[in-house]
């Protein structure tokens, strides 16, 4: 069974992008365009292995959305990258510190995302 990746991203072009890298490399996207709708994909599917989230995204931004999904997620570990153009070293810090796997900076190499995926669920 193909292991089910969650990308959320406003940006239309990022979702798709993302989607076809993660596919290419034989793994399942589900993908939300906003942080709002990945809840509740996350809500309705507990075969996600692993979420990637954007960091500028209106309405939610990516940290209030990785502490929601945390909520919903229980006990359940499920790894999360954060793939944003921010820099910002303090808004990183408070990402890893909720509980971000990965911060990757845009834009960013297809194979070294694939790369992180692998090591992060196989």
């Amino acid at each position: 069974m193909k292991k089910s990746i969650l990308i959320v991203d406003d940006f239309v072009n990022t979702l798709f992008v993302t989607g076809f890298t993660i596919e290419r490399a034989g793994y399942n996207a589900l993908k939300a365009e906003s942080g709002k709708k990945a809840l509740e994909i996350l809500k309705a599917n507990h075969d996600i292995d692993l979420i990637i989230t954007d960091y500028n995204m209106p309405e939610m931004n990516g940290l209030q959305f990785v502490l929601q999904a945390k909520t919903i997620m229980g006990n359940r570990h499920i790894p999360i990258f954060v793939l944003s153009t921010e820099s910002k070293e303090e808004i990183q810090k408070a990402a890893l510190d909720a509980g971000v796997t990965l911060w990757i900076r845009k834009p960013f190499k297809s194979e070294q995302l694939v790369e992180y995926i692998k090591k992060a669920i196989g």
